[in-house]
């Protein structure tokens, strides 16, 4: 005969494996989601360039987008986390990389949007690379799950010539 602390025991087990199990098998089915993102950005006006009392280089930027992110949703998503990120070369670096704007989704309904935005970041270099300069934008999203391996992603949306002068 078994006692009440041995059929909680045995009932206590039998939760946490069937638990273990649909996070095992809720990690297993994202393996096989292959998130088809559709985006624009565009850069409409360089809003200021000029350069700091540091020498450095700042840029403010307004931002045309319109992006679709519903692929990246799957049953197992919590949520994603977008952001564009301007890429560009310098002599001393092959690639530099600057967030320009983020946002968290936390819904497939909100994964849709189309805005016009200013930068929520300047784009900011440590020096006087920025003039003339070809600067590819970049979206990047994370697609963070209830249980299982995050997902990302990116893809290149647009690309822009900064002024040869300070605005």
């Amino acid at each position: 005969m078994n006692s009440a602390l041995n059929r909680l025991n045995a009932l206590a087990t039998l939760a946490l494996m069937t638990l273990g199990v649909l996070c095992g098998a809720a990690s297993f089915l994202d393996v096989f989601n292959s998130p088809s993102v559709r985006a624009n950005v565009e850069v409409v006006k360089v809003i200021r360039f000029r350069r700091q009392l540091t020498g450095n280089e700042e840029v403010n930027l307004t931002l045309n987008m319109s992006v679709d992110l519903q692929s990246a949703f799957t049953w197992n998503t919590k949520q994603v986390f977008v952001f564009i990120a301007a890429e560009y070369e310098t002599e001393k670096n092959s690639l530099n990389q600057i967030s320009l704007w983020d946002y968290i989704i936390p819904t497939k309904d909100e994964a849709r949007f189309e805005k016009k935005v200013k930068s929520k970041y300047l784009l900011i270099d440590q020096g006087s690379n920025l003039r003339g300069k070809r600067v590819d934008l970049v979206l990047h999203w994370h697609a963070m799950p209830i249980t299982g391996r995050m997902i990302l992603g990116n893809i290149a949306v647009s690309s822009f010539q900064l002024p040869n002068a300070y605005t």
